[in-house]
């Protein structure tokens, strides 16, 4: 609800994780990894992996590498775009981390992926990331520039829902008809 996600339309990606640490149990959601691991977020603003730490992969088939993939930095902005565009979505890399990025250029040059759109956050974190792409001679396009303002994609897809919200709780002017004296 905080975030604003369509849990219908992100729960085929996620998990239920139940983790135990000082022997007492935890549960949370888990955005799986493609080696096995979890990063993990519960209600309480709790963020954490269950390793291996990796690169998640969603949509990329053979077949795809001409059409242009989304690279998001985390899984909660990824979310946020698949439920600002609904059920249709190209393939899409989710980093994880920042610290996942050499990963990720691996994968786009094993998979030969001509082009990506990056979704990376509005901090010197996310403008080094796409420092990296870029000088790995990658075809990327700056996708940040669309929620500039914004600390994420995540922020910004909150304010507009929020701002729809207050749209829509707004009393209608009511038009008075009839006769004036």
């Amino acid at each position: 609800e905080e975030r604003k996600i369509d849990l219908s339309l992100a729960k085929p990606y996620l998990r239920s994780v139940c983790y135990e640490v000082g022997g007492r149990t935890y549960t949370a959601i888990g955005f799986p990894n493609r080696t096995g691991g979890y990063e993990l977020r519960d209600d309480r603003h709790f963020k954490g992996t269950i390793a291996p730490k990796d690169i998640s992969v969603i949509g990329c088939v053979d077949g795809t590498k001409d059409i242009a993939h989304n690279i998001f930095e985390g899984f909660i902005d990824f979310l946020s775009f698949f439920t600002m565009k609904g059920k249709e979505i190209a393939p899409s890399l989710v980093l994880n981390s920042v610290s996942n990025i050499h990963r990720a250029v691996a994968y786009i040059r094993e998979h030969r992926i001509a082009h990506v759109r990056a979704f990376l956050d509005n901090d010197e974190a996310g403008r080094q990331a796409l420092l990296v792409f870029q000088s790995a001679g990658m075809n990327v396009e700056d996708m940040s520039r669309h929620y500039g303002g914004y600390k994420d994609l995540n922020e910004y897809h909150v304010s507009r829902q929020k701002a729809m919200e207050q749209k829509q709780k707004k009393p209608q002017s009511v038009v008075k008809r009839g006769f004036r004296r």
